[in-house]
């Protein structure tokens, strides 16, 4: 036979892989060769937007290719991230969205079937966002003790960013933890959520500092706590949870994950993970995700599996211990 393979030769090793492998290895050892999608699921211009644009700048300096952040909002989020759990699992579609979208929305939209156990690669953690308990100064209450007194006496109406948010189940987990009852009242979304707590609509919310700092600060909302293992530089005259004896803080802090569609190489999740890892710990980007309020996070890929796996089990049975619907 001659030195070249006979076509018989090629076509086996084809069969057997012999040939696809190598290809594919080749292929992630390349990436990125091309342009990167970044889909954020919500409008621009807010935190997570903000920590989206940051990151994609950095990786394009980074990976030598740009990356392209496109806001692609609708159903709470879940529109972009079906977009990206359908996607090609190649590393050229990627999403960047807070924690809700991940482990609690698939759980109270059943109909956009996303599962956030199933359907993503999950490249780490890039910042969180802890929550501030704010309350409206009429309330007469100047400290958490003051407050967890007060409602103790009455059922205080609370503002969410809506059924089944962060807020909605923060503040159930809260009030349970206290022992009362409390009155939610949902908004759409987080601005008019704080606003009515500024105008006296209703006593309190929890928020991020970037939603409310300038209301905090023009004496509109009276923080009272922090749901974070230490305190805000923004707002270090604020304890947090821990220092006021709440074991178990029930205030859990909202993170902006990165994730890309499962079936994504192992190679690729971890060449993103390293980069943005160095994206985030940058002291430039750091500093300007610091002063919207976001701590970054760097950290493995498996950590953010893990959280959205926790998410799913722990807020899949607060929502249905309260048979929250959405249609409701």
């Amino acid at each position: 036979m001659s030195e070249q393979m006979s076509r018989r030769t090629v076509l086996a090793l084809i069969s057997a892989g012999s040939f696809v492998m190598p290809a594919f290895a080749e292929g992630q050892a390349a990436y990125p060769g091309k342009q990167i999608l970044l889909i954020v699921p919500y409008p621009a211009g807010g935190a997570v937007d903000l920590a989206a644009r940051l990151v994609a700048e950095k990786l394009r300096l980074d990976f030598g290719q740009a990356v392209v952040v496109e806001n692609r909002p609708g159903a709470n989020g879940m529109v972009g991230a079906a977009a990206v759990a359908r996607a090609q699992p190649d590393g050229y579609t990627l999403l960047m969205a807070p924690r809700e979208v991940f482990g609690i929305n698939p759980i109270l939209m059943p109909q956009q079937a996303i599962d956030g156990k199933q359907d993503f690669a999950y490249v780490g953690v890039v910042a969180t966002g802890p929550y501030v308990l704010v309350v409206n100064p009429g309330l007469g209450v100047s400290s958490f003790a003051e407050f967890v007194d007060l409602a103790k006496q009455r059922e205080l109406a609370y503002a969410s960013f809506g059924k089944g948010s962060m807020a909605h189940l923060n503040i159930e987990a809260l009030a349970r933890k206290l022992g009362v009852k409390m009155v939610h009242v949902p908004y759409r979304g987080a601005p008019p959520a704080v606003t009515a707590v500024a105008t006296g609509e209703v006593a309190l919310t929890i928020t991020t500092p970037p939603a409310a700092i300038s209301l905090m600060q023009g004496g509109k909302l009276k923080p009272i706590a922090v749901g974070n293992e230490r305190r805000l530089p923004q707002l270090s005259e604020v304890p947090t949870m821990a220092e006021l004896g709440v074991a178990d803080d029930p205030l859990i802090l909202n993170f902006f994950g990165l994730a890309a569609p499962a079936g994504t190489p192992v190679p690729i999740v971890e060449r993103l993970n390293a980069a943005v890892a160095r994206a985030i710990t940058a002291p430039e980007i750091a500093a300007k995700l610091e002063a919207s309020g976001l701590v970054p996070a760097p950290g493995l890929r498996l950590d953010m599996a893990r959280l959205v796996n926790e998410d799913v089990e722990r807020f899949g049975r607060l929502i249905r211990e309260l048979d929250i619907k959405v249609a409701d």
